[in-house]
């Protein structure tokens, strides 16, 4: 969906949105080798959706080579870094003081993913800056002159 469509043209043609928060952060797929894959994965959030985030894989983990997007609750993240939550597709839990982990449960399988609770929690200080902030203000056109 295009901008436009999401947030429509005030008088001077100018959107107003609020900043679309992505944190770049490295994670391991846990898996039974006892050495572990490092992989980029890319945190979103968009303030247009206030209670999800999303956790964007790169192509080549996917079957179809395509970017795999998971979008769930904030909530869950946010609760899962403090105590295991969830009982769907996706379940957070911490894994000592400084990691925590973020299952995935799809018709294909099980993804099992580890992260350092400091990027998490970096980048969700970064989600209530960008959902607390108001949207940009759209730019107040001119009267048009009168004669």
């Amino acid at each position: 969906m295009s901008a436009t469509a999401e947030n429509p043209p005030t008088a001077s043609g100018a959107t107003a949105t609020a900043a679309l928060v992505e944190e770049h952060v490295r994670a391991r797929v846990i898996t039974d080798d006892p050495l572990y894959r490092a992989i980029p994965v890319l945190l979103r959030f968009n303030p247009a959706e206030p209670l999800a985030v999303r956790i964007v894989f790169p192509a080549d983990l996917s079957p179809e080579g395509t970017d795999n997007e998971w979008v769930f609750p904030l909530a869950l993240l946010e609760a899962g870094l403090q105590a295991p939550s969830g009982t769907g597709d996706v379940r957070v839990w911490p894994c000592g003081r400084v990691l925590a982990i973020v299952e995935f449960h799809s018709p294909e399988g099980v993804a099992v993913i580890q992260f350092d609770t400091t990027a998490l929690r970096r980048f969700l200080r970064r989600t209530r800056s960008a959902a607390a902030a108001p949207a940009a203000p759209a730019p107040i056109a001119a009267p048009a002159a009168t004669r």
